[in-house]
């Protein structure tokens, strides 16, 4: 397996060129994020993401977490790795100095968060969790409940936890039966979880669970769930530890990848009942779970990306030093296989993926900026309007494309990509368990025709299209010829969009079970448009520095993300016409066989 280095001047030039950080470090709060500080963040956490977290990947693969007499043991090194990752206080990037936050742009945090998940997966997905409870907590928590357990949280010293799937209810969350019975000003909640990822560990003193449970009594379905704190260990009125909750785990999962990553079952209430406190209101633990669920959408859109980030540089590394075969070209013989066309290009796919992935999840961190922090209501109010639009875009496109590049890399490696040894089939291992995570991504996809193009008549995604149109008009005039092409096939990429938006809206009403056969090539349809259209901006904004001499003069590599985006419109783009036929002109074959002919 190749070492792990941060691509920090692709980060940097995505951060100012498509995120738009310059004009996120003006906003209120935000003036901190100086050209300075943002550059060495990346560099210092390209540094440890590099020499301490990257180097730990493969020992947790082949070490796995174990439960060992009711004790999570997580593989040799993690622990030693996230303390030095708290003691650095990048648990704390994004959050509010109000509860010992950096209070640092959350279009940044996506870039180091990239770091993280590139470097290790399995290690990353315990500080992914807890920023999750964090936003839950900060947002519904009581005055109480924030003060006593958002400064641990915000510096590590405590992780969270999202406790929602239970063994007969899969993504059905409304059919759980974990149940909360009062005593007093508190609950005791009684039930099983299963899939909880880092629901223990050997890292920190305490874990806080965020756990969803129906009050006894309550209403059935998700209108009768609460959310709930359920610490590992009490917290006493001082902030001091006291006895151990009746929580624990009771097996870990055996996984297809992931393995230094503990995924526990957790019992809770085997004896008394273990101690719970309610977050937000009564039967509102849905509202209150989505605080921490988009947030965790993001987060594993952006491990979609990180994954496939590990899985090109692992590829592009075995290419440029494994040697076979005659180059057609010239003859020469027992040459390195990067000079083989159909190996060039798959290269060209893993990195254009990649890069359009990075483009969009920096863009959607950095309208949750605006979303925050703009002192305009109506800009704000347009900036989440267009962040929930994209959340599961973000989520099912990255992580659907993250496998892909994954798999490709193992394709470039050949037979020795199906060897362990190599690395590359960790990758893929890996990267395929987040189209499942936080709502499969056919969930999203559902999400995204539902609630997002149905409900408002298409007005959030139709705005939208309308801006990328206008943007690829403008790319399209270029006078460089390869940025110029790209925008051309963007403009028919985003006609193809619209179009298949209308059919959406004009079937939904009507054959609802249509539409949503049809769910998920549409939002492949809107990713594919979505990253090309900030493929485009970049190789725009990369001419405009290539001619300037800007990049440090780096010219080459200007020309590199230039020729890259044409890659993508040449490739992915092509593709949109297809799509739309698949959505709009196809018959009616999803629903057509009676459940005895399969």
């Amino acid at each position: 397996m190749t070492d792990y280095r941060a691509p920090v001047a692709d980060m940097r030039f995505v951060l100012d060129h498509v995120a738009g950080l310059p004009g996120i470090a003006a906003l209120p709060g935000y003036e901190e994020a100086t050209g300075d500080l943002v550059d060495a963040v990346l560099q210092e956490a390209g540094r440890l993401a590099g020499e301490v977290v990257g180097p730990l990947n493969r020992r947790g693969d082949e070490e796995g977490a174990v439960l060992e007499n009711g004790v999570v043991r997580t593989p040799a090194g993690f622990r030693e790795a996230y303390w030095k990752f708290v003691e650095g206080g990048w648990n704390s990037v994004p959050f509010d100095p109000g509860i010992g936050g950096q209070g640092l742009p959350w279009a940044l945090n996506t870039a180091v968060s990239e770091m993280w998940g590139a470097a290790n997966t399995s290690w990353a997905l315990c500080p992914m969790l807890t920023v999750g409870a964090i936003e839950a907590i900060g947002a519904h928590g009581t005055e109480e409940q924030k003060a006593t357990y958002l400064p641990k949280l915000v510096t590590g010293e405590w992780t969270g936890t999202m406790n929602l799937t239970e063994p007969h209810a899969g993504s059905d969350v409304g059919a759980l039966r974990t149940k909360a019975v009062r005593d007093g000003g508190r609950f005791r909640i009684h039930g099983q979880k299963i899939f909880i990822t880092f629901g223990d560990q050997d890292y920190t003193e305490n874990v806080v669970h965020l756990v969803l449970a129906r009050i006894e009594g309550g209403p059935p379905g998700v209108k009768g769930i609460s959310l709930f704190l359920v610490p590992k260990v009490l917290v006493n009125d001082d902030g001091s530890l006291g006895p151990r909750n009746d929580v624990r785990p009771v097996s870990l999962e055996h996984k297809l990848g992931i393995h230094g990553s503990p995924t526990c079952v957790m019992a809770y209430g085997e004896n008394d009942g273990a101690v719970g406190y309610l977050i937000g209101e009564e039967n509102n633990g849905m509202a209150c779970m989505f605080t921490m669920m988009n947030n965790a959408r993001l987060n594993v859109g952006v491990a979609g990306l990180a994954t496939a980030e590990r899985a090109w540089q692992q590829a592009r590394a075995f290419a440029m030093e494994r040697t076979q075969g005659r180059d057609i070209a010239t003859g020469e013989q027992n040459v390195p296989i990067v000079r083989h066309p159909d190996v060039r290009r798959m290269l060209m796919d893993m990195k254009a993926k990649t890069e359009a992935m990075r483009a969009l999840c920096y863009y959607t961190a950095g309208r949750m900026d605006v979303a925050r922090r703009h002192p305009d209501a109506e800009v704000r109010d347009e900036a989440q309007g267009e962040l929930d639009l994209l959340i599961p875009v973000v989520k099912a496109w990255c992580t659907d494309t993250g496998c892909d590049v994954a798999f490709t890399g193992v394709q470039v490696h050949g037979g020795m990509g199906f060897i362990e040894e190599t690395g590359a089939a960790q990758h893929m291992r890996d990267a395929r368990i987040h189209p499942i995570y936080e709502g499969t991504n056919g969930i999203q996809a559902n999400d995204l025709m539902g609630r997002k193009i149905l409900r408002d008549g298409g007005e959030a995604a139709f705005g939208f299209i309308a801006g990328m149109a206008a943007d690829a008009a403008g790319i399209a005039a270029s006078g460089n010829p390869d940025v110029a092409a790209t925008g051309r096939a963007l403009s028919l990429s985003a006609k193809a969009l619209g179009q298949a938006t209308d059919w959406m809206l004009a079937t939904g009403p009507a054959d609802i079970c249509k539409a949503s056969a049809h769910a998920v090539p549409y939002l492949t349809l809107f990713g594919n448009t979505a990253g090309g259209w900030l493929m485009g901006n970049a190789a725009a904004a990369a001419a405009a520095e290539g001619a300037n001499g800007a990049n440090g003069g780096g010219s080459a590599w200007c020309g590199a993300k230039i020729k890259t985006a044409r890659f993508y419109a040449d490739h992915v783009l092509s593709r949109s016409g297809g799509l739309l036929a698949s959505i709009a002109d196809s018959g009616d074959t999803v629903m057509a066989l009676a459940e005895d002919q399969f």
